[in-house]
C-alpha cells in the first residue's frame, strides 16, 4: 500500500528543458544588447563558467545558483557586476517562471491523492527558495506536506541521505513510499537504493511498457497514474 508519494520537480512536474530554453534565449539577448556577445560566445562563456564553478563546489546545491554563475562569468570577462549580475539573475528566473507549465494531469493527480489521505512531498536537487517559488507559481505547493532539497541535505541525488530524509518526513516506511521522477540515475536508482518504490516519467517514450525488470512503474502522462498505482 502506498502511503506517501514524493515527486521530483524539474522535468517531472513541469518541463524544465522547455522553460530553460526561453530563459537562456532572454539571457542571450541581454548579453548581445549589453556586451555585444553573439549567442555562441555567450554559450561558450556560460558553459566554461559553469564547469569551473562545478569543479570547485563539487556535488552540492550551490552549483545551481545562477547568481554565483553569472557573477563569476562577469568577473572573468572583466565586466561590472552592477547592474548586470542581479539583472541577469532576475531575468533568467522570471523568464523561466513565465514559461513553466504544470505537466498534464499532475495537479489533478495530487488533488486525488490528497483526498485519499496520501502524504505528498517533493524531493529535488537545487536551492530551496527557487524550488519553492516554482512549486508555488505552478499551484503545487498547496498540496505538499513536505519538501526535501539538496540544499537542505547537503548532497545531490542520487545520494541516499536525500531519499532517507524524504522517507523520514513522510512518516511512512520506505516500501510504502513511491518516488516519481524523470531521471533513471538520480531519481529511480536513488529511490530504489533507499527501499522505496519508483515510477519513471517518460513522456516522450510512447511504448506500451508499464514496468521494467526492477519493478519500476513506467508512465507517459500523469493521467495514467491513478489506475497504474492501484496495483502497487
Amino acid at each position: 500500500m502506498i502511503r506517501a508519494v514524493i515527486f521530483d520537480i524539474d522535468n517531472t512536474l513541469y518541463s524544465y528543458t522547455d522553460a530553460h530554453a526561453y530563459a537562456k534565449a532572454a539571457l542571450v539577448e541581454y548579453a548581445s544588447r549589453n556586451f555585444g556577445w553573439s549567442a555562441e560566445e555567450f554559450t561558450e562563456r556560460h558553459d566554461r563558467t559553469m564547469a569551473d564553478v562545478n569543479s570547485r563546489l563539487d556535488d552540492v546545491a550551490a552549483i545551481h545558483n545562477r547568481m554565483i554563475r553569472y557573477q563569476n562569468m562577469l568577473e572573468a570577462a572583466g565586466l561590472p557586476l552592477e547592474p548586470h549580475a542581479l539583472a541577469m539573475y532576475e531575468l533568467y528566473w522570471e523568464t523561466l517562471m513565465e514559461y513553466s507549465v504544470p505537466s498534464e494531469g499532475a495537479l489533478e493527480f495530487m488533488e486525488l491523492l490528497k483526498k485519499q489521505g496520501v502524504r505528498l512531498g517533493a524531493g529535488t536537487d537545487m536551492t530551496a527558495r527557487m524550488q519553492f517559488r516554482k512549486l508555488s507559481a505552478m499551484g503545487y505547493l498547496k498540496y505538499l506536506d513536505f519538501v526535501v532539497t539538496s540544499e537542505e541535505t547537503g548532497v545531490e541525488k542520487p545520494a541516499r541521505v536525500l531519499f532517507d530524509r524524504c522517507v523520514e518526513k513522510s512518516g511512512a516506511a520506505p516500501e510504502e513510499c513511491l518516488f516519481i521522477g524523470d531521471n533513471d540515475k538520480k531519481d529511480i536508482l536513488g529511490a530504489l537504493s533507499a527501499g522505496m518504490k519508483a515510477a519513471w516519467f517518460r513522456p516522450k517514450q510512447r511504448d506500451a511498457t508499464r514496468t521494467d525488470g526492477r519493478g519500476v512503474l513506467i508512465f507517459h502522462s500523469f493521467r495514467e497514474l491513478p489506475e497504474l498505482i492501484g496495483s502497487m
